[in-house]
């Protein structure tokens, strides 16, 4: 049996149904098999949470931990149930992530730093300054304002040389989180004295890095402007990670996702 494709499902088994949903209407499109592999997130939210900690951070942590114990882990147990040649493939081509909100920035992160993902899928990512500000892995001080660098401030999409080799889709909604907040300026390197409210109250985000419309927008600008392979859906009327978006939608992107 030869290796399997994989697809790495963050926040587990949340969108276990969406994804059974997209795959019950391809009308009649081909799609490559592939395994979903759903990963229970570490728990709670936002700052200072395992879950913010595992998916928010700035590094290859958490594609690292995928590859090194996750994978192998499900390889193992696949074993005890008669699939013993069940392997993985490596080939980051073979190899997709998906999530939603910090899942969706997690998987952009585990594509962007480990190399060992091509297809990115990310709905309602968080692409906002979400990583612990206390962090103590050193992903802090490279970028200080977390995942909004990859849009604003650095901009690693448009500045990073040579280009990843990752083809992304990326989504988010007319109301996503923080859309009525200000936002800083695109090149803006310096921080705002405003409020980064660990307790995730959206009317509360005055530091002008939390605003998800604004980054859904600036990282398709600038996905379009590198010459990645990209796809972005901007859905109007919705909200963070609004099952009616990710229902709509997933059958076509899990096509274009798999697509070469």
């Amino acid at each position: 049996m030869p290796p399997v494709q994989v697809l790495v499902m963050q926040d587990g088994p949340n969108y276990f149904d969406e994804v059974s949903y997209a795959l019950d209407n391809l009308d009649g499109r081909t799609l490559s098999p592939f395994v979903v592999v759903s990963i229970q997130n570490g728990g709670s939210d936002a700052i200072k949470s395992e879950r913010g900690l595992e998916y928010d951070t700035m590094s290859p942590r958490y594609a690292e931990f995928v590859n090194s114990e996750i994978l192998p882990a499900v390889q193992t147990a696949a074993a005890r149930f008669g699939f013993q040649h069940l392997e993985f493939s490596k080939h980051p081509k073979d190899r997709g992530v998906f999530g939603c909100s910090s899942g969706g920035a997690a998987s952009l992160s585990a594509a962007w730093f480990s190399g060992s993902f091509f297809r990115v899928i990310a709905y309602s990512a968080t692409l906002v300054d979400q990583q612990d500000h206390a962090d103590a892995t050193g992903a802090r001080a490279d970028y200080p304002f977390g995942a909004w660098e990859y849009h604003s401030s650095q901009q690693l999409i448009l500045n990073t040389q040579p280009r990843k080799n990752i083809k992304v889709f990326h989504h988010n909604s007319e109301f996503d989180l923080g859309y009525n907040c200000s936002a800083a300026l695109i090149n803006q390197t310096g921080a705002n004295r405003g409020i980064n409210n660990t307790a995730g109250d959206p009317l509360q985000w005055t530091d002008g890095h939390h605003n998800w419309k604004v980054a859904g927008a600036r990282t398709a600008a600038a996905l379009k402007i590198a010459g990645y392979q990209y796809r972005h859906v901007y859905s109007l009327g919705t909200h963070h990670c609004d099952p009616l978006a990710i229902l709509a939608t997933l059958a076509d992107t899990l096509v274009w996702a798999w697509a070469d």
